[in-house]
């Protein structure tokens, strides 16, 4: 195997990117290219290259069908830096070509255009492994049982422990891909065998589930179609005698929060700003303070009752935000525990929830120390398959 180039980390090097959009879609049940499908209000191809646009990439090579030039040329006129070029009868050889119109880059970053999903996190992750190690390719477990089968009888059980199912971006020092490529002969659906075929060795990189390529009437029915924005805020006294339960973590302190559940205040306003984003009844209509079967439940039952809500109503948690203010005790150090756990009870990406603590500067009664707040912003993404009516 071959050793890939593994310079120092350079802030200057030039970092680009093939996005590929030469296919036909024709796996969709489309009469048109995929990446020209309107998600929200923004096309599949305006998705992806709103992601780039959030990354150290610099110039990107956009690999089109000339069929779809008159189409896809208006949609790229207002990001910067982008140039379109033909891609060839296969995918290896559209690749080929759109590394030959990006000369004079370091870094590569390859990406399917069907995939919109992709954040500019697993984007950076991919670029530093490449920097570091010469490739970096998303990649998650196969949670599936995989079976070789051969005229239709398995002749085989393959360990899921040691398999990945491999997605893009797939990223590379410019110069290691493109001779892989230059000196690759057949026909490849995947980056990184090329670049194995030609003596070097790729490093993965963790990437996401969500992270799907937009291939199959069903992946059209589950992608989200729009956005919804809700805000939640909650207050709770401290008194003595009660655990302090933030987030659905306990935090050491002297007092806790006074509640007809367990007062997690952080959880009261993350609930209430996912159904407000819904348009639904608050929790203090859902979850009534004279209800006595809740009293002293747990928050954290409260919220995945309202995530499978959410759900039912055909939205999915895109994101959540959330301050805590209080002036004791000191949160940092559970910040990153109760963001796990929120992210656990909700089903989401962890790099999916951002929680972050302040205090009131000795002011009013929080700042006293009588009282902690929550405030929370919650972004849902609406979904077609939609299990009720509003």
């Amino acid at each position: 195997m071959r050793s890939a180039t593994t310079d120092t980390l350079s802030r200057s090097e030039r970092i680009g990117a093939v996005v590929l959009c030469a296919g036909k879609g024709e796996r969709t049940g489309l009469e048109y290219n995929k990446v020209l499908y309107v998600l929200g209000q923004k096309t599949v191809l305006e998705t992806t290259l709103d992601v780039f646009a959030r990354t150290e990439v610099e110039r990107i090579v956009l690999v089109i069908s000339r069929d779809d030039e008159k189409a896809i040329s208006p949609l790229v006129k207002p990001y910067r830096n982008v140039k379109t070029v033909y891609g060839g009868a296969t995918r290896t050889e559209s690749v080929r070509l759109g590394l030959k119109a990006l000369s004079g880059c370091d870094i590569v970053v390859i990406h399917d255009g069907a995939r919109p999903f992709v954040t500019a996190d697993t984007i950076a992750a991919s670029i530093e492994s490449a920097q570091r190690f010469g490739s970096g390719i998303a990649a998650v477990p196969t949670v599936d049982t995989i079976k070789q089968v051969k005229d239709g009888a398995i002749v085989r059980s393959l360990d899921r422990s040691i398999l990945y199912n491999i997605q893009t971006p797939q990223t590379f020092r410019y110069a290691e891909i493109l001779e892989a490529y230059e000196t690759a002969s057949g026909v490849y659906t995947d980056d990184s065998e090329v670049y194995e075929k030609a003596g070097y060795v790729p490093h993965i990189v963790r990437g996401a589930y969500d992270n799907i390529k937009l291939t199959t009437p069903a992946d059209l029915i589950k992608a989200p179609t729009g956005v919804r924005i809700g805000v939640g805020y909650d207050l709770h006294r401290l008194v003595n005698d009660r655990p302090l339960i933030l987030g659905g973590i306990t935090v050491p302190h002297r007092k806790g929060l006074l509640g007809h559940s367990d007062a997690d205040v952080l959880i009261h306003a993350v609930m209430d700003a996912m159904l407000s984003a819904a348009n639904l009844p608050d929790i203090g209509v859902l979850f009534p303070d004279t209800d006595g079967s809740l009293e002293g439940i747990s928050s954290m039952e409260l919220l995945r009752r309202v995530t499978k809500l959410i759900k039912c109503h055909g939205y999915s948690v895109g994101n959540i935000s959330a301050v805590i203010t209080a002036q004791e005790p000191k949160l940092a150090p559970h910040i990153g525990g109760i963001c796990e756990s929120l992210a656990k009870a909700m089903g989401i990406n962890v790099y999916n929830i951002n929680v972050s603590a302040t205090t009131a500067e000795h002011l009013g009664k929080i700042g006293k120390g009588k009282a902690i707040a929550a405030s929370a912003s919650c972004l849902l993404t609406e979904n077609h398959d939609r299990q009720t009516d509003r």
